[in-house]
């Protein structure tokens, strides 16, 4: 791996200067940047891969929408339809994408669109809905929109400042992009994380004085739910079953259920399940549960029995720094929207 990084390495540095170059003209305003006049809220991070976008995301949703009327615009990754989509009655993962169509059933309140075209997005969506707040999902380097206020992730096991800029590392540009962030959010750490380790890994990320740093932990119900029942874990965790994941890092989702005797599979992430998937999943459960992600189960819901389909669960927890989350995201929120 690490011949392969130092072979990789000339064709990061050029990635690296052409990032640096667009996010300077943007800066500088020579490429144009839009903004719009409500709380628009970005989430991102700056490696490819899973950093716990989708469960952050859903912690926004409910902390703002008791108040607020609340919209999220994702770009749709792997959908089947082009442009923009609000979602609906008749809408399904494969018109919005796994993740904005979990949105969409999870939470009935708010409005959840699709566009690749963020700019586009925005706009038909305060033409068609009128939305107090947008929070745009994976949308950290999307700079022809200038959100309001960027959340920037970043993965315990993987911080941004250990990688290297693609192709050599996972980075979509460098280092120098957390700047843009007013919060920094350490994902997928540990529950039992010291304070010492915390000031460790804050050194590391060189937190400037004006941005928040937090460290969440992702937090797994206690019980898995099919469209009929629901289960305890407790009681499914030494069952023979069939586990199944097609997210970016599945390890914990399968430490956290797995027995001896279950029956594994992986798929990439955002899979597009086929007949013959379904066929060879079947065929490997038999009569067994088959227990999978909740993205996972946005796309195997009618294609697998109801009665054998779970999906469990997770969401975001705070270690530290939850308090100091809410309060800043409020503030800029109620500021926003007064100001308008």
């Amino acid at each position: 791996m690490m011949l392969l990084r130092k072979i990789l390495l000339p064709f990061s540095v050029l990635y690296g200067l052409i990032t640096s170059i667009r996010n300077f003209l943007f800066d500088k305003g020579i490429f144009k940047s839009y903004s719009f006049d409500l709380p628009v809220i970005a989430v991102g991070n700056l490696s490819v891969g899973g950093t716990g976008k989708t469960p952050l995301i859903e912690y926004l949703i409910r902390l703002l929408s008791p108040e607020y009327q609340v919209a999220t615009l994702s770009r749709g990754y792997k959908r089947k339809s082009e442009g923009f989509v609000l979602a609906d009655e008749n809408s399904d993962a494969a018109l919005l994408g796994d993740e904005p169509f979990q949105f969409y059933k999870k939470f009935p309140n708010i409005n959840v669109a699709v566009d690749a075209d963020r700019k586009n997005g925005i706009e038909r969506l305060l033409e068609i809905t009128r939305p107090e707040i947008i929070l745009l999902d994976d949308a950290y380097q999307h700079r022809k929109v200038r959100a309001g206020f960027y959340i920037l992730l970043t993965a315990y096991g993987d911080l941004y400042v250990n990688d290297f800029i693609l192709p050599a590392g996972n980075l979509r540009e460098g280092r120098s992009g957390a700047e843009r962030a007013g919060i920094i959010v350490v994902t997928k750490c540990p529950p039992n994380l010291s304070a010492k380790e915390q000031y460790d890994i804050k050194r590391k990320l060189k937190i400037d004085l004006d941005q928040k740093l937090c460290f969440t932990t992702i937090a797994y119900d206690t019980f898995v739910f099919s469209e009929e029942s629901q289960l305890a874990v407790s009681e499914i965790k030494d069952v023979d079953k069939l586990l199944l994941a097609g997210i970016a890092k599945p390890e914990p989702f399968f430490a956290y259920l797995q027995s001896d005797n279950d029956v594994v599979m992986t798929f990439p992430d955002h899979h597009h399940f086929t007949e013959k998937d379904i066929a060879e999943i079947k065929n490997k459960a038999q009569d067994k549960k088959i227990i999978t992600t909740e993205k996972d189960f946005v796309r195997l819901k009618g294609k697998l029995p109801d009665s054998q389909l779970f999906y469990l669960p997770i969401k975001s927890d705070f270690i530290s720094g939850g308090d100091d989350f809410d309060k800043t995201i409020l503030n800029y929120v109620g500021k926003s929207s007064r100001n308008r």
